[in-house]
């Protein structure tokens, strides 16, 4: 079912005030005087009058500024009654019109989104809409300026393929029905789950569901988070500070398996507990817009003492390729928008199973590996708990890593070394030692920059 709220009721929903900005196109919506349309679709004149009567709009987009949360920024709104809140040139015209307003006021764009796609009475025409909306998308988006979108019922086709999805930041309505395929065109025996909020969360192209009266907290939350960075990206500008360890950490490691054992200890602190305890407020990103989320890696933005921070945070467990892909998302996110990176390392290594190779684990890692060496932005990486090879490796700063005092970092786990060197596995603590792995052996070999003292 198609969303009851009309443009300006979903936009009362988000902002606290909105000034609509009148159009700069010429009145007629077919470009044709009073025809019908490119495509000289019979009764289209008479369709377009009667949803203008219907919905007192003059087409299916309404856009303008508003104050969020006491953010200014672009507000878009679809009109679902105006023809299915089609995309047609006259709502192309619309559409081009906010985003170059957004970057000549530099202003994040906010859509609120619920459309059934291209209008089909324009033909290529209308299709031809979407290149417009993408190239007015990327222009913002190489101008470092934040786009948030929010789905509304429905929201498929090419408003789903460029307003919805090219957002940086997706969040959507409960319930509704999200996806390219609309409801009348797909297959029969699909998989209905597949095209709503909640089937698209759950596969890693939505950041989160939100009802509708936490919208305006949350919308204004993500625009304090996405709009604090720097205008421009500064090379070599000031990285955070690693944050000090938890509670639980304890003195210097005799030997590297206890550093090991400590590390792999059921109740040392994890990432959750760092980023609740560092950050003053945060907001996560989900998924890596490419099919897959990881739960045991937390991305996201947050506020620290003012100052906005990035965040990729592994949790502990074997990071999956859709980890890696979500963490190589953030990092460039925050280039694009001038944010400096915090990393957080806890894995004992890469998913290595058979599901995830066929996901692409090395191509996953090598992304993040580019990521974070091609990122303008300072990036700061403290190991909490394991720091398992290559797979912990792609997380961190060259130059700007720190441990905490019950963490480890090694070239391989002990008991892996142990087997390759066909060692039996009563050596392993041993082979542990060789590898230097602990805090102190890891800043001896320049490794790290230092240990972090614990918390006061």
């Amino acid at each position: 079912m198609a969303d009851v709220s009309t443009a300006r009721e979903a936009v009362a929903l988000a902002s606290d005030d909105f000034e609509e900005h009148p159009p700069a196109a010429a009145e007629d919506a077919s470009g044709d005087g009073d025809g019908d349309g490119p495509l000289r679709w019979a009764g289209y004149a008479q369709a377009r009058a009667r949803a203008a009567e219907r919905t007192g709009e003059r087409e299916s987009v309404v856009w303008g500024t508003a104050d969020i949360g006491g953010r200014r920024a672009v507000l878009v709104s679809s009109e679902f009654r105006f023809l299915g809140g089609s995309l047609g040139r006259r709502a192309g015209d619309l559409l081009e019109e906010a985003y170059a307003h957004a970057r000549a006021a530099r202003l994040p764009l906010v859509s609120l989104v619920a459309t059934g796609g291209s209008r089909m009475q324009e033909g290529m025409v209308a299709l031809g809409q979407l290149h417009r909306v993408a190239r007015a998308s990327a222009l913002n988006r190489a101008a470092g300026l934040p786009q948030i979108a929010v789905l509304r019922d429905p929201t498929t086709g090419g408003g789903w393929a460029t307003l919805g999805a090219g957002a940086d930041v997706v969040l959507a309505l409960p319930g509704a029905q999200v996806g390219f395929a609309g409801s009348r065109v797909r297959p029969a025996d699909a998989d209905p789950s597949a095209y709503t909020a909640e089937g698209q969360l759950a596969a890693g192209h939505v950041d989160a569901i939100v009802t509708r009266d936490r919208l305006r907290p949350a919308l204004s939350l993500w625009l304090r988070l996405l709009a604090g960075g720097t205008v421009e990206p500064v090379p070599g500008g000031v990285p955070v500070p690693p944050p000090p360890a938890l509670d639980g950490a304890y003195g210097a490691a005799a030997t590297g398996w206890e550093a090991v054992r400590r590390a792999r200890a059921p109740h040392r602190p994890r990432a959750g507990a760092y980023l609740d305890t560092w950050f003053d407020e945060r907001a996560d990103l989900h998924g890596d817009r490419c099919g897959g989320s990881d739960p045991g890696m937390i991305c996201g933005f947050g506020l620290r003492e003012g100052r906005v921070v990035a965040y990729a945070a592994q949790t502990g467990t074997a990071t999956r390729p859709a980890g890696y892909r979500t963490a190589a998302r953030l990092i460039r996110l925050a280039d694009r928008l001038g944010i400096p990176v915090l990393t957080l390392v806890d894995t004992p290594g890469a998913a290595n199973d058979a599901e995830a190779e066929r996901a692409g684990a090395g191509a996953a890692i090598a992304d993040v590996f580019a990521a974070v060496a091609s990122v303008r932005v300072p990036v700061t990486t403290l190991v909490i708990g394991e720091g398992g090879s290559g797979g912990a490796l792609a997380l961190a700063a060259p130059g700007n890593t720190w441990v905490t005092p019950d963490s480890y970092f090694s070239v391989i786990a002990p008991e892996l070394a142990a087997a390759i060197l066909k060692r039996d596995p009563s050596e392993t603590p041993a082979t542990a030692d060789q590898l230097r792995l602990r805090p102190r052996d890891l800043v001896e070999l320049g490794v790290v920059r230092g240990i972090v003292a614990r918390a006061e």
